[in-house]
């Protein structure tokens, strides 16, 4: 056992050799707009320009964004104890194409699911499994909807039952450095200023930040430029209204390096330290931002 005790989820041995390409998946009503990689388990068509979205693709970005949300809401009363993240996946799935919209994780590059749900020393992109929570858990719910050709992507991290001290601290300073990200964004602001406020406030509490994963431009694709770095980096770019973009910091206890398991997916701290993610959706306005996903 780590020095974290028994929050940390080991690999299950039902993932050492199976496909998640094989894995069943939940239907999707014909009438359903689907993504292109829906069809062929792609990724994102990726161009060398960082798109800046017309006033119709921001009514799109709204739309998508404003369901996210109600989505991300209702992904958080499901964490209770006794509750499996299949279960919330099953639940999530099920809401998402009730407002006509399509799960945007389903099938990209092979994604077996319609959510993301990473509990305790899960970095990103947890597998919904059988696993029960349980009581002094902490998971986060990543939710992307694909609403008339636009996506909407958040997600946050939710206490199950009754969380330690330490945990709580993590969770609410990777909150605030989420916001304190958005604060400073507006057009002319370098990307790179995104990364050195995040780690300064993490740092400060004694948390290591992730900086294996990213935020992303998004809109009529699930992933484009700009990459959004969470830790201290030199890139170039500056913010320019009209484009739109996630940041989703992920700060751990003790290390952020990764260590990837079997299905080629999920991601979990190396020392079994704890993780939490906060994700929001931004658009850069001529005076700063507009987040879709509060």
């Amino acid at each position: 056992m780590s020095q974290w005790g028994s929050y940390q989820r080991i690999v299950p041995a039902s993932l050492v050799s199976i496909d998640v390409r094989n894995m069943p998946r939940q239907e999707i009503p014909a009438h359903i707009k689907r993504p292109h990689y829906a069809f062929d388990g792609s990724s994102s068509r990726w161009g060398p320009d960082i798109p800046i979205l017309t006033q119709k693709d921001r009514q799109g970005m709204r739309k998508a964004g404003k369901i996210a949300k109600q989505i991300l809401d209702l992904g958080g009363t499901l964490c209770q104890p006794g509750t499996s993240t299949k279960d919330i996946d099953k639940t999530i799935h099920e809401a998402i194409i009730a407002k006509d919209a399509y799960p945007s994780p389903l099938n990209y590059m092979g994604f077996p699911k319609s959510v993301c749900t990473s509990v305790n020393n899960i970095i990103a992109h947890g597998i919904p499994d059988d696993r029960p929570l349980e009581e002094g858990d902490i998971i986060n719910v990543d939710v992307t909807v694909y609403v008339d050709g636009y996506h909407g992507d958040t997600s946050a991290t939710f206490l199950v039952g009754q969380v330690d001290e330490k945990g709580r601290a993590l969770v609410e300073c990777t909150k605030e450095t989420l916001h304190k990200a958005i604060s400073i964004c507006g057009p002319g602001v370098p990307y790179k200023e995104i990364g050195r406020v995040i780690c300064e406030l993490a740092m400060k509490n004694g948390f290591s930040v992730s900086d294996e994963l990213s935020g992303h431009g998004i809109g009529k694709e699930f992933h484009s430029l700009p990459l959004i770095y969470h830790h201290p980096n030199d890139e170039e770019g500056l913010m320019k209204s009209g484009t739109a973009f996630t940041i989703e910091p992920i700060l751990c206890q003790g290390s952020a390096t990764g260590v990837m398991w079997p299905d080629e997916w999920t991601i979990s701290t190396v020392d079994g330290g704890r993780s939490a993610q906060f994700e929001h959706t931004l658009i850069v306005n001529d005076n700063g931002v507009e987040i879709l996903t509060q």
